[in-house]
């Protein structure tokens, strides 16, 4: 039967590549609603900077694939349904793929917006590559653009925007961009850095409606004001999908819960990356993701291996202030060192007994951040 996997995200196919060093004979069958094209997920949001096309992103096809993998490439084919006690995937044209071993790789959906108005059509998401391609075709002729979200990909895309000669409006609840990762003064650099690209904020509100104007649309705010935009990117967060697996019957929380292996509540399913809670950890990055696969890979071949979490900081690809954070836990009590000036600034987060529990570095500071990673010990050891 083999080993099914569902998603082609960097999550399945570096699970399939990892597994392929361990065993080359087992069939895999990757499963996926999508194209199925391989891709680097961070580089959507700075394609318009590096001057990407569309084929630029694609670094593999579906078949290519195939040949690479030595394994079946199933693309839009959307996964309805795990029979755990058959031990079989139900797509959604009716046909059944049997396991022996399952993984699941669905990633994260983007929140939808609360949105009211007639003008949705012209509010975007992008969470994937088919999703970032219908957004340039959309953009192509566009000059004003309102991004809904304050957290890093709607400031990667921001920068990326504004660098690319868009009219850039961001709308967000709090009162500085990244308020997960950053500290007030670090906030306030990367503001400063994205105002200077000519990028225009609307802090503390939130878009409450978006109507067609015209060829555009027109977005009302929270507070009354109206802004016009020729389209809207909303960016306001991820939330994992863990559906499927609630509905057979698999332990989730935040995210599909696993063990230091991978392994869910069932032995035979298996499950990482933006979809996946590990160990209590809900880590979206592609670090977390790549050292995921790195363990999973043997572990499915028969060598049990545990996820190695060292400290793995977040890079903000924003070139006007380059940000490297490593937040401390959400009701960590403690207090915020600033070192620097503006916008190179050297953030030092420490709890209440003087541990080091968190970081930030932004502009040229940003090469001291190994220095602090390796004095603070690491999240799941491994091995």
């Amino acid at each position: 039967m083999g080993i099914v996997i569902i998603g082609t995200g960097l999550a399945g196919y570096n699970t399939a590549r990892e597994f392929r060093k361990h065993d080359t004979e087992t069939p895999i069958t990757l499963v996926t609603s999508d194209s199925g094209r391989a891709y680097y997920k961070p580089r959507l949001s700075n394609g318009y900077r590096k001057g990407d096309t569309l084929a630029d992103l694609v670094q593999s096809s579906p078949q290519d694939l195939v040949a690479e993998l030595a394994a079946q490439v199933r693309s839009h084919s959307a996964v309805t349904r795990i029979d755990r006690e058959a031990k079989r995937v139900v797509l959604a044209d009716g046909e059944q793929l049997d396991y022996e071993r399952l993984v699941v790789a669905t990633g994260a959906d983007p929140i939808e917006p609360p949105l009211a108005g007639d003008g949705l059509d012209r509010v975007y998401q992008i969470n994937d590559l088919d999703e970032y391609e219908v957004f340039r075709q959309a953009a192509d002729g566009a000059s004003r653009i309102l991004i809904m979200g304050g957290g890093l990909i709607g400031c990667e895309f921001a920068n990326d925007l504004a660098d690319a000669g868009y009219s850039i409006e961001m709308v967000f609840p709090e009162s500085l961009p990244l308020p997960k990762l950053l500290p007030e003064a670090s906030g306030q650099a990367l503001y400063d850095a994205l105002e200077g690209l000519g990028v225009r904020f609307h802090t503390g509100r939130t878009v409450e409606r978006v109507d067609r104007d015209g060829e555009g649309v027109a977005a009302t705010l929270s507070d009354g004001a109206v802004i016009q935009a020729d389209l809207v990117l909303s960016a306001i967060g991820l939330r994992p999908r863990t559906t499927l697996a609630a509905e057979a019957g698999l332990t989730t929380g935040q995210g599909i819960t696993v063990d230091e292996q991978l392994a869910t509540s069932d032995p035979s399913i298996y499950a990482l990356g933006d979809c996946a809670e590990v160990c209590g950890y809900v880590l979206p990055y592609v670090m977390p993701l790549t050292n995921a696969a790195k363990a999973l890979g043997p572990t499915l071949a028969g060598e049990p291996k545990a996820v190695n979490y060292p400290v793995m900081p977040v890079t903000v690809k924003t070139s006007c202030c380059q940000v490297v954070a490593w937040p401390p836990d959400a009701d960590a009590e403690g207090e915020w060192h600033i070192d620097g000036v503006t916008p190179d600034l050297r953030a030092e987060f420490y709890d209440t007994e003087g541990n080091l529990a968190g970081f930030a570095f932004t502009g040229k500071r940003i090469k001291e951040r190994m220095q602090l990673s390796k004095q603070m010990p690491a999240l799941l050891p491994g091995g």
